[in-house]
């Protein structure tokens, strides 16, 4: 009797056959690509490290030579998708060419082009929800660092081997110091966090990257056009003694001349229609009103953002905020904090004057609404286009037809009238 797929061979069970038929299922790669580091330790490793905003465990490249690593996203936008194609290494030597010959290596393909791009981060932000828990139960107590960490019971292991290496143990040491006060009891430093010196660190952080200058990107929506003043309103009889005012070294004969001009006649005879007497017209703001330390403020105030909102715990921040705005801050922040309540006051009074000179337009757009219009417009555009791309020749050919006085393909499928009975 043949032997049917779905029979198992004698002296096997039907679940030996379903494991081996499982074992020779090939098992999917990894669809993340890392790009880590060059020059590390052999120990270097892949580690979950509770973040330090949230708390949440994430993935983190630790090296005890050079630190820890967190990962950055780099991937195509979802309106551009792309993949990525993985190819083997080809070598020269003749033993590994022999080698490929006997075993050829396959490519594979990424579905979604990104890239977890491995950046430095300081090592004292995981020390600051670690080191201010320590500090709530005992405010005033200096404590080695060693003990800070065995009162915490509910540590995970790769944060207790990260903070226990040896190799790694001087630069955890040095970082501490950077956000506490310290004491010396004989040997040993004792530690106690302080909110003023993570406060000098910050800023120290936020000054070194506005020195550097931020991201053009950045640049221009956080500090460019947050700082930018609104297009205020001006009535057209006072641009008009301006005008005059500034004409006003001219002889006498030259203004009569002017007066008596067609062109002048006609401005001064007949309103504009666009922009009559009495009317309102924008008029820009003189440029470059902003000095270079407000600026210089702005992109400092941006950086401390970026940092409080990425590795600061929310009850933290807020601290760090108290302290900033307070009189022994060591950043004098309110020049910015006035300009920008000016930048606001004078953006409500130019949406006010154009709902009083501009009657047909109900509100002003701001700059986020034009930009989703512009985008909605780009998309369908683009939608648009699929479509006709799609689209094939006899169809467009079809469409060109004039079919005024041709009967509907419907009609020819409609039920027949009743005949009327004689």
């Amino acid at each position: 009797m043949p032997r049917t797929r779905s029979t198992a061979p004698s002296g096997q069970s039907e679940s030996a056959t379903e494991q081996q038929t499982k074992t020779l299922t090939p098992a999917e790669k990894p669809n993340k690509t890392f790009i880590l580091p060059s020059n590390t330790n052999a120990n270097a490793r892949l580690l979950s490290l509770p973040n330090p905003q949230s708390g949440e465990l994430s993935r983190y490249f630790f090296c005890p030579d050079r630190g820890i690593f967190e990962f950055t996203v780099v991937a195509s936008p979802a309106s551009a998708p792309r993949s990525i194609l993985f190819t083997p290494k080809k070598h020269q030597s003749a033993e590994s060419k022999s080698a490929d010959e006997k075993s050829p290596a396959t490519a594979s393909i990424a579905k979604k082009a990104e890239l977890l791009v491995a950046t430095p981060i300081d090592a004292a932000f995981f020390l600051v929800p670690l080191l201010s828990s320590s500090s709530k139960s005992g405010q005033s107590l200096f404590q080695p660092l060693d003990d800070i960490i065995d009162s915490n019971d509910d540590l995970h292991p790769h944060f207790r081997h990260v903070l226990y290496n040896e190799t790694f143990r001087k630069a955890l040491l040095a970082r501490a110091e950077a956000i506490c006060d310290t004491v010396e009891a004989g040997d040993e430093n004792m530690f106690r966090f302080s909110e003023t010196k993570l406060l000098k660190e910050l800023l120290a952080k936020a000054e070194r990257m506005a020195s550097h200058g931020l991201p053009t990107s950045l640049e221009e929506r956080f500090v460019r056009q947050a700082l930018a003043a609104p297009l205020m309103s001006v009535k057209r009889e006072d641009a008009l003694t301006n005008q005059d005012s500034k004409n006003g070294d001219a002889s006498p004969i030259e203004s009569d001349e002017r007066s008596e001009s067609p062109s002048t006649m006609a401005t001064t005879a007949t309103p504009s229609v666009s922009t009559p007497v009495g009317e309102t017209t924008p008029a820009p703001q003189p440029a470059g009103e902003d000095s270079d330390d407000i600026r210089r403020l702005q992109r400092i105030s941006i950086a401390l953002s970026f940092m409080k909102d990425s590795y600061l715990p929310s009850a933290l921040s807020s601290r760090i905020d108290e302290l900033l705005a307070s009189e022994d801050s060591p950043l004098d922040l309110k020049p910015l904090t006035n300009r920008l309540k000016e930048l606001a006051t004078l953006r409500a009074e130019a949406i006010a004057s154009r709902g009083v000179s501009d009657f047909s337009r109900k509100r002003g757009l701001d700059d986020e609404e034009t930009e989703d219009r512009a985008e909605t417009k780009r998309r369908k555009e683009e939608e648009e286009k699929k479509a006709k791309t799609s689209e094939s020749r006899g169809v467009r050919d079809l469409k060109k037809v004039n079919t005024t006085g041709m009967k509907k393909m419907s009609d020819f499928f409609a039920k027949a009238a009743a005949k009327k009975k004689t």
